[in-house]
């Protein structure tokens, strides 16, 4: 998964599904309208798909009720097996959200507990329960939850008896969906334990199988490490590459970028998880004062060190805000034939596809070394060298053409070839390279 380029689908949205769950409704196969969407992504490029969650939810898929069962809004066991062997037809493997840190109140355990108390079998199954005080929801006892939201009541993961449930669904998932891995929801909350133990479980199912965590703060290297998981969702890039373009000010992401990935960067044999939106954060469109930046912002998301991620409907520029008390504008129902009508930038599906070019046809961009050349207020230029392979980034941010000097200097001179625009060469000298880059574009300079 080091080299793959994702696509990334939050499914009850997409398809529009009801909010709400209906557990005595048929289920409705909704996963065989996706398949379209795995012919869009063949074609964008991707190879990997992170979509989920996909189990048997209350409302917006968070809330487990049964991990043993597709929820009923997008289908069943036929239609999920039926969508990732197509995916896997087409060259994309697939990655299910696993939501272990939480349940919610439907789950058949903590019903269980609602209704005998001190007598049910489960009370150790939930972190933290008391029946000394009252619930927010009025159960006659507490228990611990994810962030103080009482509709998501945490499992207890240290007991042996739900490590086993939780166990025994994942060899479900990868015996019966022949799935290829998991993003681990909430993985800066999780028991370490738990997820190592789970990291054995999975390699012994399945060698390649890949376990990725959302993480947001902290050291990621707690988490990606040769006993826990093989990547992380990188939260670090994403309030600075948005600073460097609204706040014209490359330096906040060329920092970070060289703190994590330059030479002395404390995560430069880590091959994290990249994205510039996803189903909890805005929308790029909506992140960025200028629209324009759309294309050097994606230009970035391709050339930098990390695993790219594109959430649906972004390619398009759709837009969206999180609100105070709901997601729902992040997580659109689109139908893919609709989408030439809803496009607030049409361009930028072209240019993305050219960024995924680029990257699958050079070896730097994907495992290279990083180094910042130069850092301005509009201009950031740095490169990426592999075995024999060097590329050197050049962005321009600004509304105007620009002839950008790089301090570029190599023993001899070297012929550099953009990889977005094959006519487009130079040759370096001693001084560095002189580099003509078109307004809000970029240069993907090739030796």
């Amino acid at each position: 998964m080091d080299c793959a380029i994702f696509y990334h689908i939050y499914p009850l949205g997409l398809l529009g599904a009801d909010r709400s769950n209906n557990f005595t409704a048929a289920p409705v196969n909704r996963f065989s309208e996706l398949h379209i969407w795995l012919e869009h992504m063949v074609d964008l490029g991707c190879n990997a798909l992170y979509i989920g969650p996909v189990f048997e939810s209350s409302t917006h898929g968070y809330d487990t009720r049964d991990y043993y069962k597709v929820d009923r809004r997008l289908g069943d066991d036929t239609a999920l097996i039926a969508f990732v062997e197509k995916a896997h037809e087409l060259g994309i493997q697939v990655v299910l959200d696993g939501v272990f840190n939480h349940v919610g109140r439907d789950f058949f355990a903590f019903k269980d507990l609602q209704e005998w108390g001190k007598h049910s079998k489960y009370t150790e199954w939930f972190s933290n329960v008391n029946f000394r005080k009252r619930s927010p929801l009025k159960d006659p006892f507490t228990y611990d939850t994810w962030a103080g939201h009482y509709e998501l009541v945490k499992l207890n993961l240290a007991n042996k008896e739900v490590r086993d449930y939780l166990f025994g669904a994942v060899k479900k998932w990868i015996d019966t969906y022949k799935i290829d891995g998991l993003r681990l929801d909430t993985a800066d909350v999780l028991d370490f334990d738990f997820m190592k133990e789970l990291a054995l479980f999975c390699k012994r199912e399945n060698p390649n199988f890949w376990l990725m965590g959302e993480v947001v703060h902290g050291d990621y290297n707690r988490w990606v490490n040769p006993f826990m998981l093989d990547s992380v969702t990188n939260y670090d890039y994403h309030t600075p590459i948005y600073e460097s373009f609204n706040l014209k000010d490359f330096g906040k992401i060329s920092e970070t970028v060289e703190e994590d990935f330059g030479p002395k960067g404390v995560y430069k044999n880590r091959a994290l998880y990249s994205f510039v939106d996803n189903h909890d954060v805005d929308r790029a469109a909506s992140s960025l004062k200028k629209p324009e930046h759309l294309f050097p912002l994606y230009l970035l998301l391709f050339t930098l060190p990390g695993i790219p991620a594109i959430y649906y409907g972004s390619e398009w520029g759709f837009e969206g805000r999180k609100s105070l008390h709901s997601d729902e504008l992040l997580r659109p129902s689109v139908k893919r034939n609709d989408l030439g009508k809803l496009a607030k930038h049409p361009k930028l599906l072209g240019a993305i596809k050219q960024f995924i070019v680029a990257r699958k046809s050079s070896e730097a961009l994907v495992k290279g070394s990083y180094q910042t050349l130069l850092v301005t207020g509009q201009y950031y230029a740095f490169s990426r060298k592999s075995d024999n392979k060097t590329v050197v980034v050049v962005v321009n941010a600004s509304n105007r053409s620009a002839r950008i000097h790089i301090p570029f200097k190599e023993p001899s001179a070297m012929v550099l070839t953009d990889l977005l625009s094959p006519e487009y060469s130079l040759t370096s000298d001693k001084t560095g390279l002189y580099v003509e880059v078109p307004p809000c574009w970029g240069r993907i300079l090739c030796h």
